[in-house]
């Protein structure tokens, strides 16, 4: 049987935190009222690609965007500090005004002077994901619910891009996605990046 599995790589709705353009980090800032709103939006959209398990971090953000998908389908979440966002030592609770200022010369490539390398972020996000794939069918689907620098570290790591290439992926909206499905060769190819609506059936058709 060829397997036809997808990842779902879904970013949490938006916090008080994202509007003044703070570093989050691992700082467990909740959803706002507008978040809120984005996951339940988004969790109607996903629910119609038949999720088979939902994963998220642990940190409320992403635990409630994902509880909206969960309400929908049934589904248990399982949490995983592994999904957590990247750690920002001393820039977290900042903005990018008060970084730029404090640390110019690291602001501009985020090269954060106590926080966690992408690298590692990247690597546990995708550990994460393989133990979620064991628990979906062959064709089945795995939404992984967690941070816009986590996910795209894990993307990365996924996709076997090397560091140099980490900027090719942009970033992720709030509340939006990224779908990750399985070659023929083997590994993994990005279907579709930071998406907020389901593909028409005939723009998949063109490439399967």
């Amino acid at each position: 049987m060829t397997e036809t599995r997808r990842v779902v790589c879904w970013r949490h709705g938006q916090t008080s935190w994202n509007l003044e353009k703070r570093f989050q980090g691992q700082t467990d800032i909740p959803l706002d009222r507008t978040g809120a709103a984005q996951a339940e939006h988004a969790a109607r959209l996903l629910t119609a690609l038949g999720p088979d398990a939902i994963v998220a971090s642990d940190l409320s953000r992403a635990a409630d965007t994902a509880a909206a998908l969960a309400r929908r389908t049934g589904l248990p979440v399982e949490h995983d500090k592994g999904l957590r966002e990247r750690s920002g030592g001393q820039w977290e609770g900042l903005t990018g005004t008060e970084i730029r200022e404090r640390w110019p010369e690291r602001y501009g490539n985020m090269d954060i002077p106590d926080g966690e390398e992408m690298t590692a972020v990247g690597k546990r996000v995708a550990e994460v994901i393989g133990r979620g794939l064991e628990k979906v069918p062959a064709d089945g689907v795995l939404v992984v619910v967690s941070h816009g620098a986590a996910l795209r570290a894990g993307i990365n790591r996924m996709l076997g891009l090397p560091a140099e290439y980490r900027e090719v992926l942009g970033p992720l909206g709030n509340c939006s996605w990224s779908v990750l499905g399985p070659l023929r060769s083997g590994g993994w190819r990005l279907l579709e990046h930071n998406a907020a609506s389901l593909p028409e059936e005939r723009v998949l058709g063109d490439d399967r």
